[in-house]
């Protein structure tokens, strides 16, 4: 129970990664805010949790907009009294090259995965700031960030500056006591995957990672909630990457 009396609000907390992250920090007694662009997913997932006897409020949001980050804020504080950790989980693929990559879709996916980040962060911050006391901000950052992918022109680009701004985010806040960080996932198990990702794909990313999977939403979800926890009281700034061995690896053969 390490949250326990820990409020946290989860952004695309409706569905994937972030449904297993609002039910992983349920489960250690926090408070949840379930936001997410559905509202309907941020319902079903919201009283799943307090059917299990969790606390928990569903708020429908786009985190590309500074009034529904304000807002998403505001509401979480109306219903629990404060803000303890926010984790900056909403985003979008776009798959496209640099060749074929239409503007508008390459715009979009910066709004949502970069300005979600920047204003999710920023109203958490706030709040933060003004009840005293710290807090930790987790962003879900992503190993195409780190390493160029085909057709990834657009979510490799934004997830890179995702990974900075964590940066930047970590250096301003640190006198305030709020700590921010990233996971970052290398390719997980999904219901989007698993129509996203062909027979080719599945197979090219199994050699190239040690470990010879695709990770679970659970196993991101643990590692958001390490970040968020006194467990990690010294780290900030920093992307860990969740990835079965992806990024470090070389050559296999």
């Amino acid at each position: 129970m390490r949250f326990r009396d820990k409020v946290a609000l989860v952004t695309g907390g409706g569905s994937g990664l972030g449904r297993a992250a609002v039910g992983a920090f349920a489960a250690e007694g926090a408070a949840v805010a379930v936001v997410d662009r559905k509202g309907d997913s941020a319902v079903e997932a919201a009283a799943e949790i307090q059917g299990a006897g969790g606390r928990a409020v569903a708020i429908e949001a786009d985190v590309g907009l500074a009034a529904d980050a304000t807002r998403m804020v505001a509401e979480t504080v109306e219903a629990f009294g404060r803000l303890d950790i926010a984790v900056a989980n909403a985003g979008i693929g776009g798959r496209g090259s640099v060749l074929d990559m239409d503007v508008a879709m390459f715009e979009l996916v910066m709004r949502v995965n970069v300005t979600g980040v920047f204003l999710t962060g920023q109203a958490a911050a706030r709040q933060m700031v003004a009840q005293g006391g710290g807090g930790a901000i987790v962003a879900t950052a992503s190993i195409s960030g780190q390493r160029a992918g085909w057709g990834r022109v657009a979510y490799g680009t934004s997830k890179g500056g995702v990974i900075q701004l964590v940066k930047q985010m970590a250096m301003e806040l640190a006198e305030h006591g709020i700590r921010v960080n990233a996971v970052g996932p290398g390719p997980v198990d999904t219901p989007l995957t698993r129509i996203g990702h062909s027979d080719a794909t599945r197979a090219a990313y199994k050699t190239a990672i040690p470990l010879a999977r695709y990770g679970m939403t659970e196993e991101m979800a643990d590692a958001m909630l390490f970040l968020a926890s006194e467990q990690a009281s010294y780290i900030t700034g920093h992307t860990l990457n969740v990835d079965g061995g992806y990024v470090a690896a070389g050559i296999n053969a």
